[in-house]
C-alpha cells in the first residue's frame, strides 16, 4: 500500500523529476526551485509531503502558511498512479499537517484550465472565488 511521508531535502531529485514528469510548467530549477531554495524552504518550514509506492514517489504536495492560512501548492501525482485517490490521500494530509499549525483555513490556487483538479478540491469541500485575479510581481523570470 502506497504511504504518505513528509519529504526532506534528501527527496530533493525525486520531486523534481515527479513535478516534470506530472508536467508542472512552473518548475524553475535555476530559481526558486534549485535544490538550495527548496532545502531553505523546507528549514523556513514549508512541508513537503510525499506519497510513496513500493519505495517509488508517486505523489507529493507542498503545504506552506502565511501564519494566518495555509495553503496546498503543486499537488501531483504521477500520471501513471493517477485514478487511485492518491491526490485525495495528499490532501487530507497535508490539512492534517497544517492543522497541527493551528491553521483553520487552507487554501489552494488552480490555474482556470485544470477542471480536474478544480473538480478534485470541490468534491474535498473547497469552494472556487472566481473572481479573484492573482497578481504577482517577480524579481526574475527564475524567481
Amino acid at each position: 500500500m502506497a504511504g504518505v511521508r513528509r519529504l526532506t531535502a534528501a527527496d530533493y531529485d525525486a520531486v523534481i523529476a515527479l513535478w516534470l514528469k506530472a508536467g508542472l510548467t512552473s518548475v524553475r530549477p535555476e530559481g526558486r526551485d534549485s535544490r538550495e531554495a527548496f532545502a531553505r524552504q523546507l528549514e523556513r518550514g514549508q512541508i513537503v509531503l510525499g506519497l510513496e509506492e513500493s519505495g517509488q514517489l508517486v505523489g507529493c504536495v507542498v503545504a506552506t502558511n502565511d501564519t494566518r492560512k495555509g495553503w496546498l501548492n503543486r499537488l501531483v501525482v504521477d500520471p501513471a498512479h493517477r485514478r487511485k485517490g492518491y491526490a485525495r490521500r495528499l490532501i487530507h494530509a497535508a490539512e492534517a499537517a497544517l492543522r497541527e499549525l493551528d491553521l483553520t483555513v487552507i487554501a489552494a490556487q488552480i490555474e482556470d484550465w485544470n477542471t480536474a483538479s478544480l473538480a478534485l478540491f470541490e468534491s474535498e469541500g473547497y469552494l472556487a472565488y472566481r473572481d479573484v485575479i492573482y497578481v504577482s510581481k517577480r524579481d526574475s523570470a527564475e524567481a
